[in-house]
């Protein structure tokens, strides 16, 4: 590997579908204000369901990771996810735009929750990593992206703040940093074994605001299922 840091080189190893994603016409959509409120309403509706699975796996960080200075990261972010506005944010959100925090889950959001699901369960810190970095990383990219002044709507601007404040951006900062520590000597055939990991993460953000963008989701699907397993098979 190159000079480049090894949370860069797993980034730009997924293009071009990094950029799909942190570009995604539906991010920027939520950028400008100007996604639909039935879009917005299904995005977040979709979003709220990662909730359970996104603190499991927080737990599981905290339980898998090899040093005590990486675990009170993300200790201190576990809670934080209970407490904070995020959480606030979307029972405000949902009761503006008519939604419910309890809906069944789009088939690309299921398959994110069992992503998610495996990786905890096989208690591969470096993987379960990987898949909170794509996660926050990918939300930083688009939410960066966002000029002033922010939409009127709490809906939209909130939601923007949330994924680009000071405090989100060192909360990437270290896990990128943790993939960087613990990458940099990797023999070739674990290297390859994270990059699967983060790439299947990657397809299925991608996909899963394609699905925020359209009332007909199975192609978008489809494709992100395939992707996700052949990257799983790589």
């Amino acid at each position: 590997m190159s000079e480049r840091s090894f949370s860069e080189w797993l980034r730009q190893q997924c293009e071009p579908g990094w950029t799909a994603v942190v570009t995604h016409p539906f991010a920027m959509a939520i950028n400008r204000g100007t996604a639909t409120g039935d879009e917005m309403r299904r995005y977040l509706e979709q979003d709220f369901q990662f909730v359970d699975s996104f603190t499991a796996l927080l737990g599981a960080a905290v339980a898998s990771a090899d040093t005590f200075e990486a675990r009170v990261p993300y200790g201190q972010f576990l809670g934080q996810v209970a407490t904070t506005e995020e959480k606030t944010y979307f029972h405000r959100a949902l009761a503006e735009l008519g939604g419910r925090t309890e809906v069944p889950p789009e088939p690309v959001t299921a398959a994110f929750i069992a992503l998610m699901g495996e990786v905890r369960a096989a208690q591969d810190y470096l993987k379960i990593a990987a898949v909170l970095c794509v996660a926050e990383w990918c939300y930083l990219g688009w939410a960066s992206r966002a000029t002033e002044p922010l939409p009127e709507s709490f809906v939209y601007r909130e939601w923007i703040r949330l994924h680009e404040g000071e405090e989100f951006r060192a909360w990437v900062g270290f896990l990128r940093g943790e993939l960087d520590r613990l990458g940099a000597d990797l023999a070739e055939e674990r290297r390859q074994e994270v990059l699967s990991v983060f790439r299947r993460a990657v397809e299925l953000e991608r996909a899963f605001f394609d699905m925020a963008a359209s009332d007909t989701t199975s192609h978008t699907v489809s494709d992100a299922s395939s992707d996700a397993a052949a990257g799983a098979d790589a």
